[in-house]
């Protein structure tokens, strides 16, 4: 497994233009090799509609390309999308980095 993790620290309000961003930023990584993806929403205050679609399109691509994409940190706004969207299954969630580099270093 590869333990090369990029961490991505959006922050203010994750839109459609901040998801777009982060996508084609994660795109780009994949062609260079980078498999592991986790998005820190510590510094989102809010996630729009739009937002919340580009990160289920980041999502697909990820995993079209056998990649890893995990979300760590989300507010109760967040989880509250997750919940209702019921796509809390398809997410993998971690409280914050640390216990997802704890997770990855036991590896």
């Amino acid at each position: 497994m590869n333990h090369q993790v990029k961490v991505i620290q959006p922050c203010g309000i994750f839109d459609g233009r901040k998801g777009r961003q982060i996508n084609e930023e994660i795109s780009k990584l994949i062609e260079s090799g980078i498999e592991t993806f986790l998005i820190d929403f510590q510094s989102i205050k809010f996630m729009d509609s739009s937002g919340f679609g580009t990160l289920l399109l980041t999502l697909r691509i990820v995993k079209e390309k056998q990649s890893r994409l995990v979300i760590c940190s989300i507010n109760e706004q967040i989880k509250m999308i997750l919940d209702i969207s019921d796509t809390t299954k398809i997410f993998e969630v971690f409280p914050d980095q640390e216990s997802f580099i704890n997770q990855v270093t036991q590896c």
